[in-house]
């Protein structure tokens, strides 16, 4: 019965391994995994940015490992998360601060079609075919590949479309009633 209640401190705060070690760790496997995803596809990856990704995945991974009684402290799986958000935030000051840093981080846009042709070495590249590109077009009310006059294959992943022709804009005018004292 006094299991139930008996708590040991010093197992649940002290880590078993050195802090620089569980920094060095984390951001190994953060850069890694940074490398990993940077070079896979866009639409892999759909509208979350490669940051957002590794942060949640990583997140995940050493929340579990500092709740798990497995081998690890509180305390080292704080470490591990305060490595993932030094390298999230560190990467993200370096793109601001270097725009060589933030064309790496977020890679300029990819040029799909241009004056309604394809650029199929680029839909390779991006590993999209044109039943899917087309169906991204439709989505967004073009249904000729030749009423497109560029797209690009955004670094989130979505495809953005500039028409040939500006689509006609609908105004809606309101008109007020304008009733003055006496007048009818």
């Amino acid at each position: 019965m006094s299991s139930l209640f008996s708590i040991n401190w010093r197992e649940l705060f002290i880590p078993n391994l050195s802090l620089v070690e569980l920094f060095i760790r984390g951001s190994i496997v953060y850069l890694v995994l940074f490398g990993v995803l940077r070079s896979l596809p866009s639409r892999q990856l759909g509208s979350l940015a490669i940051t957002d990704l590794l942060v949640v995945v990583l997140f995940a991974e050493a929340a579990q490992n500092a709740m798990a009684r497995d081998y690890t402290s509180i305390t080292e799986g704080a470490v591990l998360i305060g490595t993932v958000i030094f390298w999230s935030y560190a990467l993200n000051w370096l793109g601001f601060r270097f725009p060589a840093v933030q064309q790496f981080l977020n890679p300029p846009p990819l040029l799909l079609v241009e004056k309604g042709k394809l650029l199929r070495r680029n839909l390779r590249r991006e590993l999209i075919t044109e039943d899917e590109l087309m169906s991204q077009f439709r989505q967004q009310g073009i249904e000729e590949l030749a009423d497109v006059k560029a797209a690009y294959m955004e670094a989130d992943g979505s495809v953005s479309v500039i028409p040939e022709k500006p689509r006609a804009v609908a105004y809606r005018t309101l008109k007020r009633d304008v009733v003055t004292k006496g007048a009818e």
